[in-house]
């Protein structure tokens, strides 16, 4: 059944959009991680990594913030800040590159630290 899909739309549902129980999803989660080769890798661990990959590729926390439902900016800055090693290196030297005119370091680095490189 195509439907189009719109904000009331589930990530696990039946394909009439009826939502699935709780208990089957996270069965089916075990059993293809198992399958995969990576048993106890919980679906909670998954989005942890999703969003820890999302935030260390520069993609603006507000952005992060909506796709998991936080709050707050600041509780997803709280919770995934460590995969943004060497941001406020490159934010000082921006800061002080910015007086020298010499803005192209600065961001060079700066893009480094939010790749993670």
């Amino acid at each position: 059944m195509d439907k189009p899909i719109n904000d009331e739309d589930l990530v696990f549902c039946h394909t009439d959009g009826s939502p699935l129980l709780p208990h089957s999803v996270s069965q089916a989660w075990r059993r293809l991680v198992k399958k995969a080769g990576f048993p106890g890798i919980r679906m909670h661990d998954a989005r942890h990594t999703h969003d820890s990959l999302m935030l260390a590729r520069g993609v603006h926390p507000k952005v992060i913030l909506e796709r998991l439902g936080h709050n707050s900016v600041s509780l997803t800055l709280d919770v995934y800040s460590h995969v943004l090693p060497g941001i406020q290196e490159a934010a000082a030297l921006a800061f002080d590159n910015a007086f020298k005119g010499e803005t192209q370091e600065a961001k060079q680095k700066l893009s480094e630290a939010l790749a993670g490189n």
